[in-house]
């Protein structure tokens, strides 16, 4: 039977004005937008191919859209992580039971600290970031946890920003799309860079899904350059959740699953 490709996605929180912010200032949240926003990037997935759910918001919990940072899903097994942010911890629960329903579960013991968004997988390499969310005990973690399955993590020094996935996404046939102000580059060598220019660095975190790249929109620049790297491009509007610190890739976890769901 063909394997289907599921998104696991999250409601915008009530309270994600509340966020917690690392980088940027706090700015006001349009939550009915926010919303908006995030129903037509889980319609653009599922236009994509893609089996879409649809989790409930949890409004104590900001953050909780950001489905990508609560969990590491591997095509063998989902590592639950334990976030850089305390605040963020309680996330994991209700990702927990989703991913249950997929995978075997393996949780992530202080004191370990990981959000997914520094996890870049680029075929059987993980890519992961050495950040103030993610630190060397939860890198170690997480190649304890799939190395035994073929996996290599490779970690990645960044600066100046969240996640590593926010300064460096996975385009697919060795190509990653950078923003080098903020990576250390070298940790891709022998793969094709194409870099995000200094006025779009917020477009440095795009998302590959088959042979279509979504990129935020008002990024013109960067959306002409992936797709001058021979991917098909799909704008999609997120400009009140990047006020949270988030992007495309956070929206939704996205894995193959044999058979129906």
């Amino acid at each position: 039977m063909q394997a289907m490709i599921v998104a696991v996605t999250r409601e915008v929180s009530s309270s994600m004005e509340a966020c917690e912010l690392t980088h940027l200032a706090r700015r006001p949240i349009d939550i009915a937008c926010a919303r908006a926003q995030h129903a037509a990037y889980r319609e653009c997935l599922r236009e994509l191919g893609l089996h879409v759910i649809a989790l409930p918001p949890e409004d104590e919990y900001p953050d909780a859209v950001f489905v990508e940072d609560p969990a590491v899903v591997v095509d063998e097994i989902a590592l639950i992580a334990r976030s850089g942010a305390e605040s963020r911890r309680g996330e994991t629960e209700s990702i927990a039971r989703e991913l249950a329903k997929y995978r075997p579960l393996v949780w992530m013991e202080a004191p370990a600290t990981l959000d997914g968004g520094d996890v870049m997988r680029a075929g059987r390499t993980l890519f992961v970031g050495q950040s103030a969310r993610t630190n060397a005990a939860g890198i170690r973690q997480l190649a304890a946890a799939v190395e035994p399955h073929g996996y290599r993590v490779q970690p990645v020094g960044i600066c100046g920003c969240l996640h590593l996935k926010s300064a460096a996404s996975w385009l697919g046939e060795d190509s990653v799309l950078v923003y080098r102000p903020w990576v250390d580059a070298a940790a891709f060598t022998g793969m094709r860079l194409i870099d995000v220019p200094e006025a779009e660095e917020q477009a440095a975190n795009v998302l590959l899904v088959g042979d279509t790249v979504l990129v935020a929109t008002g990024f013109p620049e960067t959306a002409a350059r992936v797709a001058d790297a021979g991917r098909k491009v799909r704008a999609v509007g997120n400009s009140e959740v990047r006020k949270a610190e988030g992007a495309l890739t956070c929206c939704s976890l996205i894995f193959g699953v044999d058979g129906q769901v």
